[in-house]
């Protein structure tokens, strides 16, 4: 049986269970997924200190649950300790970000980013560059109002992300949009069934990439301990 842990590098339990029911709906029946949340950290993260301040969690996290799971989720939209539980973990490590940049760019699809965060958009940037998507992406479209309040309201969300995913199709001329964020999750699983037009939702393309490596792991390395 197949076993994933989600990493929540955030402190909300809440958004905890979200994004693990979300994956949850993705795996097969005789898969399962446990959801794991920061100890220390804020609900939200909302810019790049705070990204950075995550990693270290997520690698403890990651390393403690690296025993018992065949696969890990980093479930927030920068990826933080990526590379690096990557590099000292023996099972395959994913992140929301490059999955999903990686399943919105196949076939050389010109994609966009629909989010609340303005103070995470160089990093999306970054992470297209790191990924050598830079050509195909064609930028972040944001919702405007406060980013807490507006997650907090999912009709509103809804709405509000709706507006910046067409602005990502009708002014930047992309082929697919992200929704940029593990707290939006559930805004961007609803958004992907009710538009015609695509829409990448993270925790999907998420789990889809995990399975597909677990199905085809890479030579296992030993842990550091």
């Amino acid at each position: 049986m197949t076993h994933i842990t989600l990493i929540n590098p955030n402190t909300s339990t809440a958004t905890t269970a979200m994004m693990t029911d979300i994956a949850r709906k993705y795996l097969p029946a005789e898969a399962t997924v446990e959801g794991v949340t920061a100890a220390n950290g804020v609900p939200m993260i909302l810019d790049e200190r705070q990204l950075g301040a995550a990693t270290d969690g997520v690698i403890e996290m990651g390393l403690a649950k690296s025993g018992t799971s065949d696969g890990l989720i980093i479930s927030a939209f920068g990826d933080p300790g990526l590379d690096r539980l990557r590099e000292i973990c023996d099972i395959p490590v994913v992140g929301i970000c490059e999955a999903s940049m990686l399943e919105a760019s196949l076939g050389g699809r010109r994609f966009g980013i629909a989010t609340v965060t303005p103070d995470l958009v160089e990093s999306f940037a970054g992470k297209a560059d790191a990924l050598g998507l830079t050509p195909l992406f064609t930028g972040t479209r944001l919702t405007s109002g406060d980013p807490v309040a507006l997650a907090s309201d999912p009709q509103r969300l809804h709405a509000a992300l709706a507006v910046a995913v067409r602005e990502c199709f009708e002014q930047d001329a992309a082929e697919a949009v992200i929704i940029g964020g593990g707290p939006l999750g559930q805004a961007a699983d609803d958004l992907q069934r009710l538009l015609s037009a695509p829409v990448i939702a993270p925790i999907r393309s998420a789990v889809a990439l995990l399975l597909s490596r677990i199905a085809a792991p890479p030579a296992r390395k030993r842990i550091a301990r």
